[in-house]
């Protein structure tokens, strides 16, 4: 399981700076085996312990924040993405180069994060629970950014773990994607959020 950032494991301001390029190295090559396209435009990025403290990091950075309440206000938007053990965290995100043709795929994308779905084998698959935080479509379009939450059962984790196929997908009509299954290096990752 990845564990919640505590305020300990953070390094303060200057230690970032000193260290920042070779942990942004460790993280991107990390991060290269937590992320799942689904189709050309829509993308899921497997958040951890490791990718929420680089997110943390580089916020305290930009902001400058150094005191203890700030810290935690970070700690408090960012820890709820981590994984708990029995469920999978995503980033999920709908890229679009044109902003035309991205305007437009939001408007008729509405709902699509609801579709999202993961599976262990032959197990059901597991639609998304999507943007616990706060609501991030309207009437008109949806987000361009949403974070979804896969909760599995106990019978999926342990399949998982002995290493059964995982598989994800988008089942929303006009804009299908399945990738069955996923690559052994991003299976293995995502594996180790079941410890």
């Amino acid at each position: 399981m990845s564990k919640k950032l505590s305020r300990e494991e953070l390094m303060s301001l200057e230690r970032y700076a000193a260290e920042r390029n070779d942990f942004r190295a460790r993280v991107m090559a990390h991060k290269k085996d937590r992320k799942v396209h689904l189709g050309p435009n829509a993308t899921l990025y497997f958040e951890d312990t490791l990718t929420m403290q680089y997110q943390v990091q580089e916020m305290l950075r930009a902001e400058r924040i150094f005191e203890a309440a700030g810290i935690q206000e970070e700690l408090d938007a960012y820890n709820p993405l981590i994984p708990d053990g029995d469920n999978w965290k995503a980033t999920f995100m709908l890229e679009y180069d044109d902003v035309e043709e991205r305007k437009a795929a939001l408007e008729r994308l509405i709902g699509v994060e609801d579709r999202v779905w993961m599976r262990v084998d032959d197990h059901d698959p597991v639609y998304a629970i999507a943007d616990e935080d706060l609501e991030r479509e309207t009437e008109e379009k949806t987000s361009s950014v949403h974070f979804l939450r896969f909760q599995l059962t106990p019978e999926m984790v342990a399949d998982a773990r002995a290493g059964a196929p995982i598989a994800a997908g988008i089942d929303f009509e006009g804009f299908n994607h399945l990738q069955d299954p996923l690559p052994e290096a991003t299976r293995a990752s995502l594996v180790a959020d079941l410890d």
